[in-house]
């Protein structure tokens, strides 16, 4: 069953009829859409990103039987190439800060991928995308500018979450890829400062309307 996480503004996409439905888990409960496909938004109302309980609603999408999953998520370009408005497919990620773990009491190594064949499927679904490498800030505050110069040489975009949810979804063995909207340059980028807020939000609905027909690609491909 195909997996979607995203924000709930995706939920105005074409998708197959959904029914909201509380799953528990050892990590405490976790709200999803479930029907054809199972879609989760990772905030659950409005919980910032460095509060989001990943290993809940990770584990609840494995318990909804899962088996292919596709990350959403917001970020800000790390360099010039990567313009407010495009979207990328994240190739790998960079994550110094917290990631959480369902190993707390043993010792369980899991290499990190991303999976090459739904990231190929991206790829033919948005071919206008690039790839990049994902750098995860802890938030909520955004970046500084030293932060942003420095973690640049090896990252391309930022954002506080996908990293989290690729990491577990590798230790749930489901295969996962990631789709990435640009919706701001990160701090200092181009002479810019740290990005303002009206016109994230402008590019980021500018972005969702774009989205949300994505989505509709996403599931009629891999559903």
């Amino acid at each position: 069953m195909l997996g979607i996480i995203g924000g709930t503004a995706l939920l105005q996409a074409k998708l197959p009829p959904l029914k909201k439905k509380t799953i528990a888990t050892p990590f405490g409960s976790a709200e999803v859409m479930l029907g054809d496909i199972v879609f989760l938004s990772r905030h659950q109302g409005n919980i910032p990103p460095h509060k989001i309980n990943h290993r809940a609603n990770l584990s609840a999408l494995k318990i909804c039987g899962v088996d292919k999953l596709i990350v959403i998520g917001s970020t800000g370009g790390m360099k010039p190439e990567y313009t407010p408005g495009s979207f990328v497919i994240l190739s790998d990620w960079f994550s110094p800060f917290d990631i959480p773990t369902l190993h707390d009491n043993d010792v369980y190594h899991v290499p990190p991928s991303v999976d090459s064949e739904l990231s190929e499927a991206l790829t033919e679904i948005v071919p206008s995308s690039k790839r990049g490498v994902y750098f995860q800030a802890h938030g909520p505050r955004f970046e500084t500018k030293a932060e942003i110069k420095f973690f640049s040489s090896v990252c391309d975009v930022v954002g506080m979450t996908a990293a989290s949810e690729l990491t577990l979804a590798n230790e749930l063995k489901i295969p996962a890829a990631a789709l990435c909207t640009v919706d701001n340059f990160a701090n200092g980028v181009g002479g810019a400062d740290a990005p303002d807020f009206d016109e994230i939000v402008k590019i980021a609905k500018s972005n969702g309307d774009r989205m949300t027909e994505i989505l509709s690609r996403i599931v009629k491909r891999l559903k």
